[in-house]
Parts: C-alpha cells; structure tokens; sequence
C-alpha cells in the first residue's frame, strides 16, 4: 500500500516536515510494510520556502531586514534558475520583534532585499510568495530594496513603513535592478482583494497586522497616494485589480512595476514538489493543518491537496488540530474523513505542546481503517 502524507503546518505549534514525520511515524508502527512518501507542503505563506527544500531545492541563507528593520537570518530555495522568495520567513508576522504589531512601521523592505539576492545569484525565475505579511507598504520597501528610489515632494527617500506612503510623491524605476528585464515573476497569493476601496489591503487586513480604525484609515490614505504614484511611473492604474492587495499591496508592486503573474500558492506549491507524479499508484492521501475552517476552503493547503487528488481518484483524509467544517462541507472539498487531535486532548495547551504524539496517535488510528 502506497500512502501519501501531504500536511500544511501547524500554526504555532510543528512545522509542515514535523507534522509529516509525526503522522508517517504513527502509520509505520501499524502498517510496517507501507510505501510511505511524505510531502510536506504550503499555500504560498510561510513555510513555502522549507516544502520546496523538502522537495529537493537548495536552501541559500540570506541575511536580510525584519519587518522593522533590525537584521533577521532568512533564506530562499533555489533549483537551477528557480528561486522561491517566501515573504514570511524574512519580514512576516511572526518575524516581528516579541511579536508586536507595528502597523505603520513595518515594511517589505526585507523581502526585496532577498529576491534581490536571488537575482544575484543568477536566478531568472522567481516565485514571490507572499503570505503572512506585515506590513500595509503596498510593496514601496520591497521596490525600494530593488533599486528603486520611492521619493517625497523634495526628492529625498522615503522613509519604510505603510505611514510614510502619506508624504510619497514620485516614483523613479531607473535604477531598479537590471535582472529584472530578463527575469520571470510569478506572484504565489491566494486572497482576490485589490489594493484599495472597501475590500482593499488596508481595510480588510490591517486589523489583522494590529491596526487601530484609525490608522486603517491612514494606511488606506497612504494607499491611494501610493497607488497615484505608480500610476503615474507606469502608465497603468492596477489599484482595483484583484489580487493586488495580497501582503499589504505587495501583490500590487509584484504585478504593477514587476510585471509578476499571479498563480494560486497551494496550486504553485503542489506543481513544485511534483506531487501530481507522486500520487501513481497511491491507495489514500492523508493532509492536514492545524485548523480545518471556513477559511481552509478558500484556497489553502488541504483542499488544494484534496482536489489535486480527486482528479485521480484518490480518496483523502485530513489531520488536524481541530476542526470546524460540516461533513457537508468536507465531502465537497474531497475530504473523507477527518481525525482531529482536540478529540484525541481537549485541552488546547496540552494539544499545543504534545502535538507530535498526538499526530502519531492519529497516524496510527489513519493506519487501522486503512488496514481494513
């Protein structure tokens, strides 16, 4: 018996290769003959970087800017021409100092400072992924790390942070970095809001990065001056396209000066591991992260990995932390059967903390309905 094990992370507690082991840990102890294959993999946020290490890729250190400026060690993996450039693992969320959110401070900075990096290493296609933002700089530090001057109205630069896009005035694209020219940008993000309006990068995710109303406001403001700005360089207004306010309007830089194409991250992700030739000959695929909910239908991890098994016929079993979705709503994402650790100990702190055998316990309750 083939089994596929394809988790996501567990936010806060394992990373996707450690959920992997664990689970592929429970299943050999019941079914020692099994061909077991894990993949670990991610929907475009933090942790895309490791799934492509996982897969094969190089790991490259980078020494880079944290979302507030001081020096974090990151890195991108990197396969021939192929760099993957995860915006996380440099100037994410979880790299904010003693995790508090500086709403109007923080910057893409970081993330430019790695792509260009990748660029200089010889990389000519590049996949941005940008999950897990931040920052609401609608990309300017990221565009700023890669030559690009962001000035105020005396032609002095502007300072990083989504506060300072209120002083912006104009934008010089002369000295962006050259590789850009012969080199492909493929956007890996899954949210459809655009940059500005109701829906917008500010409006809808800035609460999230710790933003009061009132500077929901100011970043907004700060936005559409932004979003001018470039208009202005470029000749074209990508403000209200879809897509473009993924990580705080990083998607709008990507797509409006780096004339990136947007791809689904799960989607992206799965084609770089090669998980469509894995599943030949798999009985089950079992994927996972640490909650299935509302928001796992919209693009993450686990559906994408159940959808990409359905189109073969292969049935799917999810694990996860805990789960919130109908049996209603898990039949129609292609998932059969869930197990969940909140079952297995109620009790969140403990589940946090004994989360690897607990996911082994699981791995061994997946192995006997499969050995049946």
């Amino acid at each position: 018996m083939k089994i596929i094990v394809a988790p996501d992370k567990f936010k806060g507690s394992l990373a996707a290769t450690q959920v992997a082991g664990a689970i592929a840990a429970g299943l050999r102890a019941e079914l020692p003959g099994a061909e077991l294959v894990t993949i670990p993999v991610a929907d475009g946020g933090d942790g895309t970087v490791d799934a492509a290490v996982a897969a094969g890729f190089e790991r490259v250190p980078v020494t880079a800017a944290g979302p507030t400026g001081e020096p974090v060690h990151a890195s991108y993996a990197r396969r021939g021409q192929v760099a993957v450039v995860e915006l996380a693992c440099v100037c994410g969320l979880e790299r904010l100092p003693g995790g508090r959110r500086e709403p109007l401070a923080a910057s893409s900075f970081g993330a430019g400072q790695v792509l260009r990096a990748a660029l200089e290493a010889g990389a000519r296609q590049i996949i941005l992924a940008v999950g897990g933002s931040a920052s609401t700089d609608g990309g300017a530090g990221l565009l700023q790390a890669l030559g690009a001057r962001v000035l105020d109205a005396h032609g002095e630069q502007l300072a990083r942070g989504g506060a300072a896009l209120r002083d912006v005035a104009s934008l010089d694209l002369t000295g962006l970095h050259p590789a850009l020219r012969s080199c492909s940008v493929t956007l890996a993000a899954d949210v459809a809001n655009p940059l500005l309006g109701p829906d917008g990068a500010a409006e809808v995710y800035g609460p999230q990065k710790g933003a009061s109303p009132a500077q929901v406001g100011e970043l907004a403001s700060g936005l559409r001056r932004w979003a001018a700005v470039v208009t202005a360089a470029t000749g074209t207004d990508w403000s209200l396209v879809p897509g473009t306010g993924a990580a705080g309007g990083v998607g709008f830089a990507a797509r409006a000066v780096l004339g990136a194409e947007p791809r689904p991250g799960i989607g992206l992700v799965l084609e770089l591991v090669g998980f469509d030739a894995a599943l030949a000959g798999a009985a089950v695929v079992i994927t996972g992260e640490g909650s299935l909910d509302a928001q796992s239908l919209s693009g993450k991890a686990p559906v994408g990995v159940a959808q990409a098994a359905a189109r073969r016929g292969i049935p799917v079993v999810a694990v996860a932390g805990r789960s919130t979705l109908s049996a209603r709503q898990l039949a129609a994402a292609g998932i059969t059967a869930v197990y969940t650790l909140s079952d297995l100990e109620p009790d969140p702190a403990r589940c946090l903390a004994d989360a690897s055998a607990l996911l082994q316990r699981a791995g061994r309750m997946v192995a006997r309905e499969a050995g049946r």
